[in-house]
């Protein structure tokens, strides 16, 4: 067993950016990588694509990302944990096993299911969010257990080179190996609390490094064009030292820090993942070196006896359009644009939303400028049960070309299905992962 591993983040969400992986692999160090590529929306959608084809539902840059990475992983020997499976992990380790083949690499790949429980979901019971049943919200196309790291820890036992989960909770990717290399029991719960605050801080990728943190002339952060990707050298004792590739943009300091702790964190007293209920309120950070932060403390207590199941419904279709006003008197054309369509579609859409971009469209009222903008970017916003009936506000927008005020120009139009997501719970039971290993 070893005293002390090191984890990189290449991915902290399915569209992030491809080069800062290949630098962890490659300039790292690593032990193990995780991307980090899976959220609510983008399992639900995953599952629309595999009801469309059934090879498919993976995640989409899983090739490329693969295709830059596996010579360097194998030379390297860093073992890769991913949840790019999404809805079809057996399905992306067999694209994994094609890609392999094809360069004459000789991998074994580990695919994780088990989480898929839309079989098992009583979809009459009221949602979290909620507190009504979770059929009223719309028409179910997908339900995800949040599973821990177990599967994950079986996979490192088996000496998989790569590991494609589906639905995992984010910080297990990142504790799994720190149980299976310092024999860590699934029972030890302050342990468990401690690389789940690690794993929480790594997440996110760039957000710890300075990507999200970036404010200009308030919160600085150098060289963003090259922003460099987390790993953490986590040690026996549940501790981590978090840094960056030496010489990559970006910045992680205590604020960056704190700012990731914090993130998506309602409770810092009960944390809940599927293998602890977290208690972040001992952990300390310390600057220790430029871009090197210590992360020690953290705790936790047993895990919940259910799990979290995240439940995609086609909620709608969202029907945009937007069109640019330009010069003297900009905000009243394009303001006339707008009560012009809310007239016109009023009927349809009694909830149509009317954004000028630049004045109103993030607070939802109007800004005061010393000086007015001269130029303003509207868009008009309406949801229907239709993709055809969504379709007429991008067509009334477009219309403004010649049928409302002068001046305007740049039109976009665009339909998309919205899927919404809301949460129920399981128990444990109904839930259990299943290993699947591919041989290239």
């Amino acid at each position: 067993m070893k005293d002390k591993i090191r984890i990189g983040c290449g991915a902290g969400f399915s569209g992030d950016r491809l080069d800062p992986s290949i630098v962890l692999v490659e300039k790292g160090t690593l032990d193990y990588l995780v991307l980090e590529c899976l959220a609510e929306r983008t399992i639900a959608l995953a599952q629309k694509r595999k009801l469309q084809d059934p090879t498919k539902g993976y995640d989409p840059l899983l090739e490329r990302r693969i295709e830059s990475l596996i010579e360097l992983l194998v030379s390297r020997k860093v073992c890769l944990i991913t949840n790019m499976g999404a809805a079809n992990p057996i399905a992306a380790a067999e694209k994994v096993v094609q890609i392999a083949k094809a360069r004459k690499i000789n991998l074994k790949v580990a695919a994780i299911t088990g989480d898929d429980v839309f079989d098992r979901v009583d979809f009459g019971k009221p949602a979290l969010e909620t507190s009504q049943p979770i059929s009223n919200a719309g028409n179910p196309v997908s339900a995800n257990a949040y599973l821990g790291a177990v599967g994950i820890i079986d996979a490192l036992k088996s000496k998989a080179d790569v590991i494609i989960t589906g639905r995992i909770a984010d910080p297990s990717l990142f504790i799994a190996p720190m149980i299976h290399e310092f024999g860590w029991s699934l029972e030890d719960f302050d342990l468990l609390g401690k690389g789940t605050v690690i794993g929480h801080l790594m997440e996110c990728a760039g957000h710890i490094t300075g990507g999200y943190f970036a404010d200009p002339g308030k919160k600085d952060v150098p060289d963003m064009a090259h922003l460099g990707h987390p790993f953490v050298d986590v040690s026996r004792d549940g501790s981590g030292t978090i840094s960056k590739v030496e010489g990559t943009g970006g910045i992680i300091n205590l604020l960056t820090a704190k700012e990731q702790l914090l993130y998506e964190v309602v409770n810092p007293f009960e944390y809940y993942t599927p293998d602890v209920i977290a208690d972040f309120t001992s952990v300390q950070l310390m600057q220790v070196g430029p871009n090197v932060v210590k992360v020690t403390g953290g705790s936790g207590k047993a895990r919940p006896s259910t799990y979290k199941v995240s439940v995609g419904y086609q909620a709608s279709y969202l029907g945009e359009g937007e069109i640019t006003y330009g010069g003297s008197n900009a905000i009243a054309r394009a303001k006339l644009a707008g009560e012009t369509v809310r007239e016109r579609l009023m009927v349809d859409f009694p909830d149509l939303r009317i954004d000028l971009i630049g004045e109103s469209s993030v607070h939802g009222k109007e800004i005061s400028f010393t000086s007015r903008p001269y130029e303003i970017r509207l868009r008009v916003v309406g949801t229907s049960p239709s993709s055809a009936k969504a379709a007429l506000v991008g067509e009334e927008v477009e219309a403004l070309y010649t049928n409302g005020p002068g001046g305007g120009g740049g039109v976009r139009k665009n339909v998309t299905e919205v899927i919404g997501i809301v949460s129920t719970l399981i128990p444990r039971e109904q839930a259990a992962h299943k290993l699947t290993l591919l041989q290239s």
